[in-house]
């Protein structure tokens, strides 16, 4: 097999971020033709069916999820690579969205590697839910966002899975009471919803008795002993207890993390940002090795 062609892996990946070989045409400033060529050249070198046709569209096949994956891993590795080497000095302004869920756990790190590297430049972060990141960055206030991708209408770049969790107070039986008191976001929260699915799929009677945008305020209330939570695994604080079916609570979908960006803020600041959030939160290549791993 040759070498794969860095040009046709960047047009593989703006064809999967806007969702169209149209859409992608104009990111990569190709004709639609041209796109179409490349990624015909690309299923040659693999061997593999890249895409497939779905109604009056096409969808990546298995192989071609697993040519996405490497191909995002090669591109960055090729950025980081030519920055490197660069003798310019980046300076500027980025602005960055975090939900507060994971900006306890995630940005230290993320803030103090990308200042060592780039001591230049100021970052300006905003935390907020993840629905109201999603509307900054379309609305060009932020340039990157780390999001939540239950909210699947938003093509963004998976980079964490994690495990969503029942949590209780180590310290108090609030979680054997009847009806079940919980603590969860917004009734729009796409947590809370699955949370309260699951709850009515065994007839567990339960009630909201706190409700809040800000995973601190839950957090609260848990290790207060007052409710039940719902938290990924990287929010769950110490005196917190995870629940499982064990204790009579069913399991959780996983929560996929991600970058969000803002098309129009391609800048070399923006992509040294994305690649130091990337290379702290990606847990991908593990989540497979387990996923392999664990029982049918």
């Amino acid at each position: 097999m040759h070498m794969l062609d860095i040009d046709q892996l960047k047009t593989l990946i703006a064809i999967a971020d806007t969702g169209s070989f149209t859409r992608a045409a104009e990111i990569v400033f190709k004709t639609q033709s041209a796109v179409s060529m490349q990624m015909k050249r690309l299923e040659e070198q693999v061997g593999r069916p890249v895409f497939v046709k779905e109604g009056r569209g096409t969808r990546l096949t298995e192989d071609g999820e697993r040519l996405l994956d490497y191909a995002r891993k090669i591109v960055r590795l090729s950025s980081e690579c030519v920055a490197s080497f660069s003798e310019a000095v980046l300076s500027g302004r980025v602005r960055l969205g975090v939900p507060d869920d994971y900006a306890d756990r995630y940005l230290p790190s993320i803030l103090l590697r990308f200042t060592k590297a780039h001591p230049k430049v100021e970052v300006t972060v905003v935390c907020e839910p993840t629905p109201m990141l999603v509307e900054r960055v379309q609305a060009g206030d932020l340039d990157l966002a780390i999001i939540s991708l239950s909210f699947t209408r938003e093509r963004a770049e998976v980079i964490r899975h994690e495990r969503l969790l029942w949590v209780t107070s180590n310290q108090h039986s609030v979680h054997e009471e009847q009806p079940l008191p919980l603590a969860l976001g917004r009734p729009t929260c796409d947590w809370r919803q699955a949370a309260t699915a699951r709850l009515e799929s065994i007839g567990r009677p339960f009630r909201i008795l706190y409700a809040s945008w800000n995973s601190a305020a839950v957090g609260a209330a848990v290790l207060s002993g007052l409710a039940v939570g719902v938290l990924p695994e990287s929010a769950v604080r110490t005196g917190m207890r995870v629940l499982g079916p064990s204790d009579g609570f069913p399991p959780l979908p996983e929560v996929r993390i991600g970058i969000l960006r803002n098309r129009s803020s391609d800048t070399a600041i923006v992509n040294a940002l994305a690649t130091q959030i990337v290379n702290s939160l990606d847990n991908l290549a593990l989540s497979r090795v387990n996923s392999e791993k664990a029982p049918v």
